[in-house]
């Protein structure tokens, strides 16, 4: 592998910089011999990675959410918040009933922990409480519906598996009634948000 690395990029360094970036590109991006393939045969049509990801991270959400929004029941001051606390705990249950048979039927294993990233948020709103609680509370968990929403969209926008097109659908709607749920408590901050990407010019829809 080396060699045929050192190879393809001496030949590239003689076409110029932008077929050098070309032809790396191709050497890192396609799989090599022996390398399993990412796409899976399933009954219900091809498993590809961005499924198999959608499946992980909808797992993941509910093991972060549903303790979290158990905790603001004891720890948010304002009722909203508790209510918002409690919409997620409920839907994140019956969504991880769902991913973990859908999952199951498509051989995809899913973690027991939480990410990192949602350790962390954890660790934060654990030590906060009051006020403080509640816009903490608002902002993480509305930061975190933006980035699991891109996910889910981009899997339902695209997918080849029907299981994931059906479960990527409820998901979607999930996601979207609670990013409204949150941003309801009148605690959110948008600009700390991340941007819309810009519009891609010439390119019609």
């Amino acid at each position: 592998m080396r060699r045929r690395f050192a190879d393809i990029a001496a030949t590239a360094l003689t076409l110029g910089g932008f077929a050098v970036a070309a032809v790396l590109t191709v050497v890192l991006v396609l799989p090599t011999a022996g390398e399993p393939a990412t796409w899976e045969p399933r009954p219900s049509g091809p498993l590809g990675p961005a499924d198999r990801d959608f499946l992980i991270k909808v797992r993941q959400a509910g093991l972060w959410e549903i303790p979290t929004g158990q905790q603001a029941q004891q720890l948010a001051a304002s009722e909203r918040v508790k209510d918002v606390g409690r919409h997620l705990v409920e839907d994140h249950t019956k969504l991880d009933v769902e991913v973990r048979k859908v999952a199951a039927a498509l051989d995809v294993d899913l973690p027991s922990v939480p990410s990192a990233d949602q350790q962390r948020w954890m660790a934060q709103l654990s030590a906060r409480s009051g006020a403080a609680y509640d816009r903490d509370f608002a902002n993480l968990l509305r930061a975190a519906h933006g980035k699991v929403f891109a996910v889910v969209a981009q899997v339902r926008a695209g997918t080849r598996n029907a299981e994931i097109r059906k479960f990527a659908q409820r998901a979607v709607v999930v996601v979207m009634r609670h990013m409204t749920l949150l941003e309801s408590t009148g605690l959110v901050d948008h600009s700390a948000l991340p941007e819309p990407p810009s519009p891609t010019i010439g390119v019609k829809p």
